[in-house]
């Protein structure tokens, strides 16, 4: 595998005059800069196809003369980034896409068209994404300077004929919507299931009725305020959210985390990850009709809760990590207590697995259904429990350490089938792995302070965690004042969602709601 100089060396050579390469030396980066356009495309194949690097997502940003769009690019095996670059002109509106060769920059280049204008010549399929046809007008393009998301429309003109596509035809064949509208709480998001009898054949799912702008409210923003909003757009996964965005901040203030903050951000993020997961667990029982499994799972949710609480003060982590550290101390005893507490859960939701796995009504209903297969994981870019079911085993706690996890010792959990079932008992051995590493960081915790003074300044950075979902990145660029120009959100939920369909067709309809449940997304992380 190529170190990151020789990747900006046979670049420049493959090349010449069209690709020009830089490398930090002080953290493990190179960027690409692609001054000819067309290479883009051919640059992305390469690195994707041959060097064994993943997509983590596509950040455009609107400079004052010109654009800045940026491919971020991470390797699978070893630690290391390459960001690919092309800063066309201001009036530049058409860039070559990428998605013919890389195929998980689909959704992202669809984002980037709608909300800042930039078309993207070969993508299969642009517009009526975020912003919806029958909805929203086109070439809006809110991420804009000049859009004021503070001034109403002066003029709605939606497509009032907009129509979703169907790839279904022939005789018998229909659609059936389901959603936006549920009942209880769940989130809106509308499916179209496409069918000639019985089994989906196309499911495609349309999310963003709850699109909230995040990134641009971030704009002018101060980093606390930000803070706020990084931390809040997906409550059930805060801490890890928050804990990215602090990163991109410590990194451009080049601050030195003290090392208990760094130990106690280890341990309330494993903490969280264990809640997740029974959370979804839970999802996954109550699916099933298994109303005795559900309830169970439903008991040992809240008692994590609970231990969240008492722990910290809420029962979703909010308000610890800050800019530099944490805005509290634990004391020793506490994370001790907390322990106990999750080992005891945990012996529970063992048991509970035990009867799930010999349980032939619950087996008959998960086992070889929502299947994803590994090629078609990688092409998709899936990322988290989704990804390792499907056998891969990418995970940045591992693969891009961050804040310490490289002194923990642990295995990521993997299986090959891709089905649900896979899923589940990734989700299970993933509860009793974060146990463990409670139960290891906790012996590492000297005294000391938990955070340290960050002054806010001029740069850009990018954060990342193994968030509970997957893979969540967030890229930030703070101006000379100290406040925020852009805040670019990168979530495992925006991710998944783009390859749900691959599991939920060629199932029969009342396997829907159980493939729905196995891929525990989020509505709120991903319509940010």
């Amino acid at each position: 595998m190529l170190g990151l100089s020789d990747t900006v060396t046979q670049a420049e050579q493959r090349w010449p005059g069209q690709v020009q390469g830089w490398l930090d030396r002080r953290k493990p980066v190179c960027e690409l800069r692609c001054s000819a356009f067309a290479a883009l495309p051919k640059v992305s194949k390469w690195l994707v196809r041959e060097l064994d690097y993943r997509l983590a997502g596509v950040i455009a940003d609107e400079l004052d003369d010109d654009w800045e769009v940026r491919y971020l690019f991470y390797l699978e095996r070893q630690e290391g980034w390459t960001h690919v670059i092309v800063r066309p002109s201001i009036d530049v509106k058409c860039l070559p896409s990428i998605t013919p060769e890389v195929h998980a920059a689909d959704w992202h280049e669809r984002e980037v068209e709608d909300l800042f204008g930039i078309t993207f010549e070969g993508h299969p399929l642009l517009g009526n994404f975020v912003l919806h046809n029958d909805l929203w007008q086109e070439a809006v393009a809110p991420m804009r300077r000049a859009f004021d998301p503070h001034a109403p429309f002066a003029e709605r003109r939606p497509d009032a004929e907009s129509q979703l596509r169907r790839i279904v035809e022939g005789p018998g064949a229909f659609a059936l919507p389901v959603g936006p509208v549920f009942s209880g709480a769940t989130e809106p998001v509308q499916f179209l299931l496409e069918t000639v009898g019985e089994d989906v054949i196309r499911a495609f799912p349309r999310l963003f009725y709850k699109f909230r702008g995040i990134e641009k409210i971030a704009e002018g923003k101060s980093v606390d305020d930000c803070l706020l909003l990084a931390e809040r757009f997906a409550a059930t996964t805060a801490f890890a959210h928050a804990w990215a965005f602090c990163q991109a901040v410590e990194s451009i203030s080049r601050a030195r985390v003290p090392a208990r903050a760094r130990v106690l951000r280890i341990f309330l993020a494993e903490l969280e990850r264990f809640r997740h997961h029974v959370g979804v667990i839970h999802e996954i029982c109550e699916s099933t009709g298994l109303s005795v499994a559900t309830s169970q799972a439903a008991i040992m949710e809240e008692d994590l809760l609970r231990i969240c609480g008492e722990l910290t003060g809420h029962r979703y982590l909010f308000g610890l990590a800050v800019p530099g550290g944490l805005s509290r101390d634990i004391e020793n005893s506490d994370c001790l207590r907390a322990i106990e507490g999750a080992q005891s859960i945990l012996q529970r939701v063992k048991d509970l697995d035990e009867m799930l796995r010999y349980s032939s009504s619950f087996l008959d209903r998960i086992e070889g259904v929502g299947i994803i297969s590994p090629e078609r994981s990688r092409e998709f870019g899936l990322v988290g429990p989704i990804a390792r079911a499907s056998g891969f085993g990418d995970d940045l706690r591992k693969t891009q350490p961050y804040e310490g996890y490289e002194a923990v010792s642990f295995e990521v959990p993997t299986e090959s089938e891709g089905d649900g079932f896979a899923r589940l008992r990734v989700l299970f051995a993933e509860c009793a792995q974060s146990v463990g590493i409670m139960a290891q960081v906790s012996a590492l915790m000297e005294a000391g302070p938990v955070a340290t003074d960050v002054q806010p300044r001029g740069g850009v950075a990018l954060g990342w965690v193994e968030a509970p979902r997957g893979a969540a990145f967030h890229w930030l660029r703070l101006g000379e004042d100290g406040l925020v120009k852009r805040l670019r959100l990168i979530t495992p939920s925006f991710v998944n969602w783009h390859g749900f369909h691959l599991a939920a067709e060629n199932f029969a309809f009342q396997d829907f709601p159980i493939i729905l449940a196995t891929f525990g997304l989020s509505v709120s992380e991903n319509d940010r």
